[in-house]
């Protein structure tokens, strides 16, 4: 007989302000993609403050009422962790950890938390760590107060060294470590890529959950681990696929997401080398999700980052099987038309007209439209291939034509 196994969740409480930057909206689904990071993270949102702040208190981030309101909440409801949307300084988090007595995290270090329970190789374990640490070193004086004080007694006079100055050099020479222990699989890394040979490379991008993973199980007949969670994919997996004909190869990548954390930026370089080095992106987009244009614009914005913006892309709409638009009644003449309004066929007609052939509209778990999924692909890669190799043109006919006729 089976036992049934209870998870427990961590209670936690989600902090987020209000300024010219964000409006409440925005804040509101900030903090829901904040309650969904705390999920995975493996968190129970009990409840949600937001204030309206033109400048973060430097000391407290908010202010001194709403952190009182809160301490007051988190004692009488036993809370482990208070969670902010934005970067706390070193400072902010140790004034704030004083107050509430509970676990202070920020957006950024429950983000770190989620990428070091997902790593599974040897290499995104590196790059988890190596974030983590340079993450860490900024807050050592928080974490080590208690030791923060000069050696003395007997042999022990003179200069000395704190014991946070011995931590601090610690941590320094971890990161050096690390940094030279990825500098090294990078190379390996990049011979692999090197044995590749001349196949055509396609990546997989786009914003977290939005099912890259799972059209790459689709397209590939392979078993990627794919669920419902922020960043279930961290580990780079490229499969060969052949399509009629034609070979390629087929790189998932690590999901982005809106203020990605700099140090997962800089120690995730060599998994991002996989979309700098592609011949052709496949920006995937979850459309059944409210805020996808401000998602294509952070994918958009990291792409630059990189370098790697002026790539052929095709956009896919995934998930148009869970897409609902918001209803108008026809006698109702005091809501305005909104995007949320917005049918599939309405959408088509907006900005996505401008982006011409290079759209494509699918379900990866329903399987919907993906014979027009793979004629697309088929045919953007065929255009590089023969480009490259123009000799090759008669191994590769156009899609809908017929091999019996060559």
């Amino acid at each position: 007989m089976l036992e049934t196994q209870s998870i427990e969740y961590e209670k936690a409480v989600l902090i987020g302000i209000i300024n010219q930057q964000q409006n409440e909206e925005k804040s509101k689904e900030y903090l829901d993609e904040l309650e969904f990071l705390t999920y995975t993270a493996g968190g129970e949102v009990i409840k949600r403050f937001q204030q309206k702040l033109d400048i973060p208190n430097p000391k407290t981030f908010i202010g001194t009422g709403k952190i009182e309101e809160i301490r007051e909440f988190i004692k009488e409801h036993e809370i482990g962790s208070a969670i902010f949307d934005d970067e706390l300084s070193p400072a902010q988090q140790k004034n704030i950890e004083k107050i509430l007595k509970c676990k202070v995290v920020d957006r950024t270090y429950l983000i770190l938390d989620i990428f070091a329970q997902r790593a599974k190789t040897s290499y995104a374990r590196t790059q988890v760590e190596l974030a983590q640490y340079e993450y860490l070193l900024p807050r050592l004086t928080g974490l080590w107060t208690h030791l923060e004080r000069q050696r003395g007694g007997i042999g022990m006079r003179g200069p000395g060294e704190t014991e946070i100055e011995t931590d601090r050099r610690i941590v320094r020479d971890k990161i050096s470590l690390l940094k030279k222990k990825l500098k090294t699989i990078d190379k390996q890394m990049a011979v692999q890529r090197g044995n590749r040979g001349s196949l055509i490379r396609v990546a997989l991008i786009g914003y977290t959950n939005v099912g890259k993973s799972t059209l790459m199980n689709v397209i590939s007949k392979s078993k990627v681990f794919a669920e419902n969670k922020l960043f279930a994919t961290l580990d780079t997996t490229v499969r060969k696929v052949v399509i009629r004909n034609l070979p390629f190869l087929l790189t998932d990548t690590v999901g982005f997401i809106r203020k990605l954390p700099t140090q997962l930026v800089e120690s995730f370089k060599s998994t991002l080398d996989e979309v700098r080095e592609a011949d052709l992106l496949l920006h995937v987009v979850d459309i059944s999700h409210k805020n996808f244009e401000e998602h294509i614009s952070s994918v958009n914005s990291i792409l630059e980052d990189i370098k790697a913006q002026d790539k052929p892309t095709i956009m896919v709409f995934n998930k148009i099987d869970a897409y609902e638009a918001e209803t108008l009644d026809e006698d109702d003449l005091s809501t305005k038309k909104t995007s949320a309004h917005f049918s599939l066929e309405e959408w088509k007609n907006t900005w996505m007209n401008k982006l011409g052939d290079n759209v494509l509209f699918i379900s990866a778990t329903e399987k919907e439209n993906m014979e027009d999924f793979k004629r697309k692909v088929y045919e953007a890669v065929r255009k590089i291939h023969i480009t490259r190799f123009p000799y090759n043109n008669l191994l590769y006919p156009e899609y809908d034509q017929n091999f019996e006729e060559l």
